[in-house]
């Protein structure tokens, strides 16, 4: 398959994706329509963490800690200062980018199976924390929280206007990070994450990286926060266990580290499979969930996306050859001789 093809095939493919996600209000109804909004939600907070573990190759295991300063951010802001909803996304990306900027300063002494243990202590401090700071996030009974209505000129119900609000945020921050990963500073985290050493001889600043590596995957998980509190219209420490952490690490490594498309992929399997697997039977829900990571990491280590793409690379290689045989005239072989 020539370049050129490929190419136009994969315009289509962005336009069909692209056609189905703006179609996806009218077409499900309101419950789905908020299961899909919390997907995107999720997308881009796992779109940060995989800034931080597939290109810079820095582990944590406490990117739920990040998306909780996010949704409390934005709780509070709306309910106890009256900000508007839309204003409340770039304060709580920075307010979790501070948080996650301290928290890679240590990432400079300490790395792998030691930086993981700090992210995790982290992550199991966050929900005993949010019900001591009950000044601020009500404690253990939660806040509840307006969500934004639609104007009236656009006649749209409310579970449609947020996921249209949800795309129209998530969008562009996914296309920055794609622009970034594929700049000098994208090249410079994998150079990092393949070997620091060389990397460092090459010029590459490794605290600058690292830090800035941990302050955009807490700012985009801040951001996923506040888009979260939008949809569900609540924020409780109940739902930001260390489970939650656990599960935008899962969503990763089923979606495919080191790529973008794998956060949506990978933010489907954290809200769906759940789901059906609960329908099999709730009290092996955990079993099955399980049982289908495993399955996905038996047969493809490099996730849904890495399937995919060999996948395609057998299709188009056996097209290839198909065309080589019949432009030469020849017939394949069978493996039986006249």
């Amino acid at each position: 398959m020539s370049a050129t093809t490929e190419r136009r095939l994969r315009i289509v493919g962005i336009v069909a994706v692209a056609a189905f996600a703006l179609y996806v209000p009218w077409a499900f109804g309101p419950y789905r329509v908020g299961q899909l909004t919390q997907v995107l939600a999720f997308a881009v907070a796992v779109l940060g963490l995989n800034v931080l573990v597939g290109y810079s190759g820095q582990i944590s295991l406490g990117h739920g800690a990040f998306f909780a300063v996010g949704a409390y951010t934005a709780a509070a802001l709306i309910e106890k200062a009256d900000f508007p909803h839309l204003l409340t996304l770039p304060i709580a990306g920075l307010v979790a980018g501070v948080a996650g900027f301290l928290v890679g300063l240590p990432a400079l002494r300490i790395r792998g199976l030691y930086l993981a243990l700090l992210t995790l202590g982290l992550a199991v401090a966050t929900a005993p924390l949010i019900k001591r700071l009950d000044g601020i996030t009500n404690g253990a009974d939660g806040m509840n929280v307006v969500q934004p209505e639609p104007p009236g000129f656009l006649g749209l119900e409310i579970d449609q206007y947020i996921y249209l609000l949800t795309l129209a945020v998530a969008v562009p921050l996914f296309v920055l990070i794609a622009l970034m990963l594929r700049s000098r500073v994208g090249r410079a985290l994998v150079a990092i994450r393949d070997n620091e050493i060389v990397a460092k001889s090459m010029g590459v600043n490794l605290a600058t990286m690292k830090t800035g590596a941990f302050a955009v995957s807490a700012a985009y998980a801040g951001i996923a926060g506040a888009l979260y509190v939008f949809s569900v219209g609540f924020v409780g420490p109940e739902s930001f266990t260390l489970v939650l952490s656990f599960a935008f690490l899962a969503a990763i490594v089923v979606g495919g580290l080191a790529t973008v498309t794998g956060a949506v992929l990978g933010a489907l399997f954290i809200v769906f499979v759940p789901e059906y697997a609960a329908d099999v039977d709730e009290a092996l829900a955990g079993v099955i969930y399980g049982a289908a990571l495993i399955l996905v990491m038996y047969l493809e280590r490099r996730g849904a996306v890495g399937l995919a793409k060999r996948i395609w690379t057998r299709a188009t290689q056996r097209g290839e050859s198909r065309q080589e045989i019949e432009e030469q005239g020849g017939v394949p072989a069978t493996g039986v001789s006249a």
